[in-house]
């Protein structure tokens, strides 16, 4: 099919899309995310199609307001209700006990949670609110891809695919939100984002974090738990900034083009690699984290990249959820791990 481009103008022209149980991707604060109406499990088995997204991966609904998380939902406890007045709209996802039937197995994973966000981006906002029912939205990718911040990303991936992409331009936070699950006894955070567990322990006291991987027969309860995520083409290698001498030495030896992703006070130390093979992480973990799967993507343009150096941060606050993508992307490979040294 044709994927048509919508500007945020054209917004009840991609809602009459999603009525008709097409796909259209959508952008947010943090990713572009693949939109389908998410009461209509058809077109939501078009997001797993689409994406080659495993079936047991729950979806994140987005909303446009908590009154309709309420529809859905079968408890809503205070703590739901400090965060959402704290952090929403915004980067926040929380999984809350459904109503039996409120969703169909396909959003849910199988599970009797789902994980519900209100999206810090005004043109999204008004795009469910035309639709007038919550939607889907896990990142507009090819799954176990890096997440797409630009629409060109979207294109990439699934141009033919989906109906189409409303294009807002680049995304602001660049990793995907953090998601909190209050369906247990304890708050736990499953998937580390810009806001952080302090961000959170301060609105509603202590909570506990969890990011584990999830085993081969566990449904994760919120993505990025079980699959691989984020990996662009070549073998990415964590890379502390003391050991970016000598992790450059050693890719010199590789006999074969490799990539730099690092901050620009890294990069000014290697004025001798080409300019195509170096991407900016800019100053700080802020701005390491908007760049970091545009970044993984740029090298994923360039086929005969075969191994990428991306600098790692402290896993402090915001650094967290950089590192959490990061790993993921590289295979848990570290430079120092690799022999190379």
């Amino acid at each position: 099919m044709e994927t048509k481009v919508f500007q945020p103008d054209q917004l009840t022209a991609a809602a009459a899309e999603l009525a008709a149980g097409e796909l259209v991707a959508f952008p947010t604060e943090t990713v572009y995310g693949l939109g389908a109406d998410a009461t209509n499990e058809a077109a939501v088995k078009k997001v797993y199609q689409a994406k080659g997204r495993p079936s047991d991966n729950p979806l994140i609904v987005h909303v446009a307001d908590v009154a309709t998380v309420k529809k859905y939902v079968a408890t809503f406890p205070e703590k739901a209700v400090k965060l959402t007045q704290a952090f929403w709209p915004g980067s926040l996802t929380i999984i809350l006990p459904l109503k039996p039937g409120a969703f169909s197995k396909t959003v849910t994973g199988g599970l009797n949670t789902a994980a519900f966000r209100n999206p810090r981006n005004q043109v999204t906002l008004d795009l469910i609110k035309k639709l007038g029912r919550p939607v889907v939205g896990p990142s507009a990718n090819t799954s176990g891809k890096p997440s797409p911040t630009l629409a060109k990303h979207v294109l990439h991936d699934l141009a033919g695919k989906i109906a189409g992409v409303v294009d807002d331009g680049p995304t602001g936070v660049g990793l995907e939100s953090t998601v909190i699950d209050l369906s247990g006894p304890t708050p736990t955070i499953l998937r580390p984002g810009a806001v952080t567990k302090a961000d959170i322990e301060a609105v509603i006291g202590s909570i506990t974090a969890d990011h584990h991987q999830v085993k081969a027969d566990e449904v994760p309860k919120a993505p990025g738990m079980k699959y691989k995520h984020y990996a662009p083409n070549a073998q990415v290698y964590m890379t502390a900034d003391a050991d970016f001498p000598a992790a450059i030495a050693w890719a010199k030896t590789q006999q074969v083009p490799f990539g730099v992703l690092a901050t620009d006070e890294i990069l000014a130390g290697y004025p001798e690699l080409e300019p195509t093979y170096r991407f900016s992480l800019g100053d700080s973990i802020v701005t390491a984290s908007h760049h970091l799967f545009d970044g993984l993507r740029h090298f994923d343009q360039l086929p005969e990249v075969k191994l990428i150096l991306a600098q790692t941060f402290s896993v402090q606050g915001l650094g967290a959820a950089y590192m959490n993508r990061l790993a993921k992307s590289a295979g848990q490979q570290h430079f120092e791990k690799t022999g190379g040294k």
